[in-house]
């Protein structure tokens, strides 16, 4: 895993992520054009999530029994075909059956990381997880300042055209570029894959980091599906297009935490969860500045980005490295987490906006973040049980066993904050 093979399994991420993001932007031409009601216009995104979460229970456990080069290229090459769908859609059913087929597909993009998990040394797991799901964040945010300009350049059916070419380009050189994991394909044992899948989430370790994972995206759900309202409104009344700007923050803070990758590679997952988190409430504090400091609000992204990717990264090094052998299983079903808190902010922000203000969304963002933070404090001090002492082999292995072994040890902080937070 070179910087050059890296830097693809980003892009491919980024490209994936960005064909269910584009349309938010270009919402209203969309609507226009597609003689979708105002009111319903909301369909048009929620037809690529519905999708994607198809995708993660049917197609993500795949990469666990075949080649994930090649399922990559050809989830690669069935995104491009809802793209193109969507390019070319004169309906708004024809436009929703290619988003919801580009977002079935986007899962590739989970595939792409239980790949470079599976590819890489322990010593530079964290390294290559953090480098490649960069691309995620880059391709959320930077969706929104791209298909701005390529749309006010062109139209938003330019965008979709131009993401069915990048998909294919990609699909290509994965194919060419990227080395075979050489193992047997095992299509015949898809059934067993989906069966385990289930059982993950029987597991009291992947349940506390997905019970993370889903108020963390719900706290980024919340601004990013939020921002525009304040920023449109009294006293900053900002363009489209400048709003679309403040996603340069949020990559800046993205790009940042790719940095997150070598603390897990050196044991230091478990402190930077709580560190991160810590730093997600903060940043709230700067964001509720917004209706008077820009700079604040800025600041504010560029910290709230950074921290959730930082997590992001910390969760997925910890339950890949805890399942060697069925990355694409653990990563699917985690990323389940990811899209139903996302969803949760991104319904509560609007209705919490529009009662409270600013004010009120800020404290929903902070509040999720509270609650992630205190299932990882519930996690962590739970008492050793005593038919499990510590052992002297877990003394000597260095701060990257120590994570292993808190990770292994954590017990069920769902059942005991479920009251307190859901």
């Amino acid at each position: 895993m070179d910087a050059w093979r890296r830097a693809l399994l980003a892009a491919v991420c980024g490209v994936a992520v960005a064909s269910i993001y584009a349309a938010q932007p270009v919402l209203a031409p969309m609507g226009r054009d597609l003689g979708v009601s105002a009111e319903l216009t909301g369909w048009i995104v929620a037809a690529g999530q519905v999708g994607y979460l198809a995708g993660l229970v049917l197609l993500v456990p795949l990469g666990d029994v075949v080649d994930r080069r090649r399922l990559i290229a050809a989830h690669l090459a069935l995104t491009a075909v809802g793209m193109t769908l969507t390019a070319s859609a004169s309906t708004a059913w024809t436009a929703f059956a290619g988003l919801a087929t580009a977002g079935v597909f986007a899962v590739v993009v989970q595939t792409t990381v239980a790949y470079a998990a599976s590819v890489s040394p322990p010593a530079e797991r964290g390294r290559n997880i953090g480098v490649v799901t960069s691309g995620v964040v880059v391709g959320i945010l930077g969706a929104r300042v791209v298909t701005g300009v390529i749309a006010e350049v062109w139209s938003w059916r330019s965008i979709y055209a131009v993401l069915a070419v990048l998909s294919l380009a990609l699909a290509v050189l994965v194919l060419v570029a990227l080395p075979s994991e050489e193992r047997p394909n095992r299509p015949a044992e898809h059934r067993r894959a989906l069966v385990s899948l289930g059982g993950l989430f029987g597991q009291r370790v992947f349940l506390t980091r997905g019970l993370i994972a889903f108020f963390l995206f719900a706290s980024f759900g919340t601004l990013w599906s939020g921002l525009s309202l304040p920023l449109a409104d009294s006293p900053w009344r900002l363009s489209e297009s400048r709003i679309g700007l403040f996603g340069i923050a949020g990559l800046a803070g993205a790009l940042g935490a790719a940095r997150a990758g070598r603390w897990a590679d050196a044991g230091r997952a478990a402190p930077v969860t709580g560190l991160a988190l810590t730093l997600l409430i903060l940043s709230w504090a700067a964001i509720a500045q917004l209706p008077w400091s820009l700079g604040l609000l800025i600041a504010g992204i560029v910290a709230l980005d950074f921290a959730v990717q930082a997590v992001h990264v910390s969760n997925q090094h910890l339950l890949t490295a805890a399942h060697p052998d069925r990355p694409s299983s653990v990563i699917g079903g985690y990323m389940v987490f990811y899209s139903l808190g996302s969803a949760l902010g991104a319904a509560a922000t609007t209705a919490t906006f529009t009662a409270y203000g600013w004010a009120g969304s800020s404290l929903l963002g902070a509040g999720f973040a509270a609650c992630a933070l205190a299932v990882w404090t519930t996690g962590k001090r739970r008492p050793r049980p005593a038919s499990h002492p510590a052992r002297p082999e877990h003394r000597g292995r260095g701060r990257q066993s120590r994570d292993a072994y808190h990770a292994t040890e954590a017990d069920s902080a769902v059942a005991r904050i479920k009251g307190v937070c859901v």
